[in-house]
This record gives C-alpha cells, structure tokens and sequence, in this order.
C-alpha cells in the first residue's frame, strides 16, 4: 500500500521529467509562466473582481455585464495580428522579447489605472477599456507559448495530448490559488482595490522580457521582405484553412462555443441577491470558484489518464458534449430551488453543479485545444494557430452577447430574476443541438497526423525564406556564458 502511494506521488513529477527531457525545460517553464502565472492566477482573479466591480461600483444590469464582458474577447480575436508582429517584425532585431515586455506593460498600465483612479473620473466605458487592457496583455503573452506548443505537436505529435495536459494542469492551479483568495481580497480591498492586484502578473511578464533567451537578428529590416512575409503567411492560412480536413472542425468548435450561450451575469447576481438568490459571501463566491478549479485539474487527470490515448475525436466530443447538456440541467435544478425540495442545501449544491461543469468543460475543452494544435502547417504554426484560436475567440464573444440577448429580452435585471429559469431552458437546448454537427469532428484518433503530408513540410507557405528560430528560457549561467561569448567576438 505505502508502495503504491509513493509511486502515485512520484508519478506527476517523473512525467514532468519526461517532458523537461523531450521538449527541453525552458518550454516547461515558459508554460508554467504563462498559463500558471498570467492566465491561471491573473485570469480567475480577474473573473471575480471584474464582476463586483461591474455589480457593485459602476452598478450595471446584468444583461449589460455580457455586453461589456463579450469585448473582452477581442484581444483574444486579435490573436493572429499579435502572431504576425511577433513572427515578422523585430524590435532592435529580436522577434519576442520586446513583445513580452509591451504585453507586461500594458497590463500593469490598465490595471492600476482603474484601480487608483476615482470612480467619478472612471465612466464604465474607461473602466472597460482598462480592463480589456488586462486582456490584451494577457492575449499578447499567451502568443508565443500557443505558437511554441503547436511546433512541438507537429514534431512530436505523440506529445501533443501531454503538452496540453501541462497547460491545463498549470492554468487549473493557478486559477485554485486566484480563486481561493479572490473573495477575501474583495472583501478586505473592495472591487476598485483588488483590481489593483492584477498587475502582478504583468509584472512577471516584463521580467520575462528580460530573462528569455533569444538570438538576435543580424539582418537589416527589409520593408520589402516583410511584406513579402507578410503576404506569404496570409496565402498559407487562406490555403489551409480550404482543406475540408481543416475548415470542418473549425467550424465546429466556433459553432460549439457560439451555441452554448453564456448567462453566467445573470446567474452571478441571482447568487449573491439577498432577496431572491441564496445570497452568497463574498468569501463564498470565491471558494465556490476555487473548488471548480479543484475539478478542473481532476478533469485534465481524467482525460490524460482514461481518455486521451483511447478514444478518436469525434466519439469524445460527442460525449463530452452530451454530458455538458445534462450538465446544465443542474443549473435549472437550482435556480427553481428544486435542490430545497430534495431537502439538499444551497451550499453544498452549488459546490456539486460548479464541480460537475467544470470537469465536464476539461474533457470538452481539451480535446479540442488538441485538434487544434494539429490543424496548424509547418512555418506558420504560431500564426495559424492563433487564426484558429481567433475562430473560438468568436464563439466565446458570441456566446457572451448572444447570453445577453436573451437576459434583455426575458427581462432578467438586477433585481427581478423571474424569468431566469427559462433562459436556463434555453441555454440547455442549444447545447444538446450541438451534437446535430458531430459530424464536422474527424473520426481519427487523437496521435494521428490530421493535415496533408505537404503542409506539414512547410513547402511554399511563405514567399520568403525564414530563418528558424529558438526561444529558450535558460539558466542564468547559460544566459552569461552567451553573453560573454558575443562580448568576445565583438572584442
């Protein structure tokens, strides 16, 4: 018994190893960073506070929220302009350092100036700007790890479900610790002040600007070349995404998200109304968040253990999205209080429901970031797979002001939560019509090479010949030792 419990202990650290080995260390700390750090922790922490402050500062209707909150995806949408400055325009000859750093800055900027600035000079329409800020530097960041990770899954294609599972591992446990303490920063800071803890991440960004290794570009700045690189990288997506192999479960995951509306505003001031809803805590709120990001890492270990290597992509969308339907029933359960009928307790359902539709969301979730990061051609894998993530970026804003929409017309306000339950109705209905596009979802298994073999060449994507390039997160000795080794040959 003690045995096995040491090895069951050991097991995360030894796959860890693995992945240092095969992909080199400083991609795994690049991860960590990124996802850990910037979307994990910065992430859930901005997904509470954002939503008092709206509640409770600028004191906006819910269906309003879901507007505001629907552009906070359009830096994300920007994913593919991001991946062209960062691929073909260099600052002072390098491609990402100054990228990180910019990312960091605009953070630190945006944050801080809706949390120090009075709300009598910060009209909603500034505030959402700074906090779009938040997630452009967020976006910008997120561009060179995404363009990293889909190289790897083209050369290593056996890694590609591993690489993710990291990715989702870190985000799942930065996003536990973010939530966990987001509702005790609110309660002890406010809204205005938590938001101010928002630049940390940032922060770590510009230091990340400065400590990554990258070669210097020794070739002079062409205008020519770079449109030409430029006009080639847009010639290689336009050809890509023509293959049926590509555009179909594309399609589908736009869809998928668009269809599966959002009404998480309207629920949000349902559970904190101290008339209507259960009027949750502060505190509450943010473990209730913290405990789903318990069940979203439970979710990764379940698809990386039990699903990842057994079943192709078609079979667990399909019943991934199944269980996502039922999922949502639980939301309608609670929001008609039928949990009291069955003598359960507020608290303890809602833990249940956030526990069972954040699992439901990592097997749904993972597999299709896996998809993605197969549909992507050599050469152009960072930018292309920016374009894909754009696609979803669109179905997130779609389902945001679509969910809405819908909150407007059934007239749930703030205050008056009549007629939420029918939204639910409807949430849940276009969720199950999703399985009517299954069929857009390729039937191979989740190792197998999924574009054509002349894409995965890289053969006439770009008009212009590229010089390949490694980022790497290296050991400060490392770092000197190269540092030394120009000094001496500019000697």
């Amino acid at each position: 018994m003690a045995v096995r419990l040491l090895v069951l202990i050991c097991e995360p650290f030894q796959w860890i190893q693995m992945l240092c080995k095969e992909l080199n260390t400083s991609f795994v700390l690049g991860v960590v960073t990124v996802y850990g750090f910037n979307q994990g922790f910065s992430g859930s922490l901005f997904r509470v506070v954002s939503d008092y402050y709206w509640k409770d500062v600028q004191k906006i209707q819910p269906s309003t929220v879901q507007l505001y909150v629907g552009f906070y995806y359009i830096p994300w949408i920007m994913k593919p302009v991001w991946g062209l400055l960062t691929d073909i325009f260099t600052v002072k000859g390098y491609h990402r350092r100054p990228y990180f750093v910019i990312s960091g800055i605009l953070g630190v900027v945006s944050a801080l100036s809706v949390a120090l600035v009075n709300v009598q000079f910060m009209p909603a329409f500034m505030a959402l700007i700074c906090l779009i800020g938040v997630t452009a530097s967020m976006a910008i960041a997120d561009v060179t790890i995404d363009a990293c990770i889909a190289k790897n899954s083209i050369q290593m294609p056996s890694l590609a479900s591993d690489m993710q599972s990291l990715c989702g591992f870190c985000t799942s446990v930065g996003a536990l610790i973010g939530f966990s303490s987001s509702g005790m920063f609110v309660h002890q800071l406010g809204a205005k002040g938590a938001l101010g803890l928002l630049a940390l991440a940032p922060i770590l960004l510009i230091m990340l600007g400065f400590f990554i290794y990258e070669s210097r570009s020794s070739r002079p700045s062409n205008q020519k070349a770079t449109t030409e690189k430029v006009v080639g990288a847009m010639n290689g997506m336009y050809k890509t995404i023509k293959y049926p192999q590509v555009w179909k479960p594309s399609l589908y995951m736009h869809l998928s998200l668009a269809l599966s509306i959002s009404t998480h505003e309207g629920q949000f001031y349902w559970y904190t109304d101290p008339k209507a809803g259960p009027a949750f805590s502060q505190e509450f709120v943010g473990m209730i968040y913290a405990i789903g990001a318990v069940a979203s890492i439970a979710g990764v270990l379940i698809y990386h253990k039990l699903l990842k290597d057994y079943y192709s992509f078609r079979k667990l969308l399909f019943f991934a999205q199944l269980l996502y339907g039922f999922s949502g029933m639980l939301d309608l359960t609670f929001v008609l209080r039928w949990n009291l009928k069955l003598g359960i307790p507020d608290y303890f359902f809602v833990i249940f429901e956030e526990c069972v539709s954040r699992i439901v969301n990592r097997l749904r979730w993972m597999p299709m970031i896996v998809l993605s990061t197969k549909l992507c051609p050599l050469g152009i894998e960072g930018t292309f797979f920016a374009l894909l993530m754009c696609i979803d970026s669109l179905g997130q804003l779609s389902s945001k002001w679509s969910g809405g929409l819908v909150l407007h017309l059934f007239h749930v306000t703030r205050s008056d939560f009549t007629n939420l339950w029918l939204v639910m109705v409807i949430k849940n209905a276009l969720r199950f019509s999703t399985l009517a596009l299954i069929f857009l979802v390729p039937k191979a298994d989740q190792y197998e090479v999924l574009v054509p073999p002349d894409l995965l060449k890289g053969e006439n994507l770009m008009n212009s010949e590229e010089e390949e390039e490694t980022i790497q997160l290296v050991a400060m000795n490392e770092k000197m030792e190269a540092m030394e080794g120009s000094s001496l040959r500019e000697r």
